[in-house]
């Protein structure tokens, strides 16, 4: 299967499907390296997400090197999901098999807009899931991977929260009834304790040092 429009379609249809079990091989840094097409990027982002709330057992397994470059977002809820998501070295490839039934391959097995592959024969599918078995059981969750350290400062936690939630400065500050000069002042503290100058870079460090 080629072209974005049908590829769009194959994966809105395939996740709204899932019913009892979701299995990805996913890179989310492969997003920051490649050109891929903004439909296809926010189709996949939400579809895999609205499938995860509904669906009674997810397991996605990504690889170690992803984990400082997802969102704040994501990654806060990932963290908050144990037992859903895993780190591994590597994955194998990019995959999403549902409900043991039917798998979707990318057809140069890390993009998905260059060509999707759905399988269905049961054999195939069958040695997919195993496949997936056997990373997700040599993987560690994400709160496991994170190496322990003390919560943050009290005053800071609440800046932290508010990144996690992508606030505006402005918001924020009111919302904690601050001053904007006083709110940026506590992200910059939050930031030298984090060991990071990059916002974006926050949560990630956050997550790896357990106070998520």
């Amino acid at each position: 299967m080629r072209g974005t429009r049908h590829i769009c379609a194959a994966l809105a249809a395939l996740t709204e499907s899932a019913r009892r079990e979701l299995l990805t091989f996913d890179d989310p840094a492969a997003a920051l390296r490649q050109p891929i097409p903004e439909p296809i990027l926010e189709l996949v982002v939400t579809c895999v997400r609205m499938a995860t709330e509904r669906v009674r057992t997810v397991r996605q397994v990504v690889p170690r090197h992803a984990l400082a470059r997802v969102t704040a977002a994501d990654l806060a809820a990932t963290a908050r999901l144990p037992g859903r998501a895993r780190l591994t070295d590597t994955i194998p490839f990019k995959m999403i098999v549902v409900d043991r039934a039917v798998a979707a391959v990318p057809l140069d097995l890390e993009l998905l807009h260059n060509g999707l592959l759905l399988i269905r024969d049961p054999v195939v599918v069958q040695a997919l899931v195993r496949a997936h078995h056997a990373w997700w059981d040599a993987g560690e969750d994400i709160g496991e991977a994170s190496p322990g350290g003390a919560a943050p400062p009290p005053q800071l936690r609440p800046v932290l929260d508010a990144l996690l939630a992508g606030l505006t400065d402005e918001t924020a500050a009111a919302r904690l009834g601050i001053s904007g000069r006083t709110y940026s002042r506590r992200v910059g503290e939050l930031l030298a304790a984090l060991g990071t100058t990059s916002r974006f870079r926050a949560g990630a460090e956050a997550a790896r040092r357990g106070w998520l």
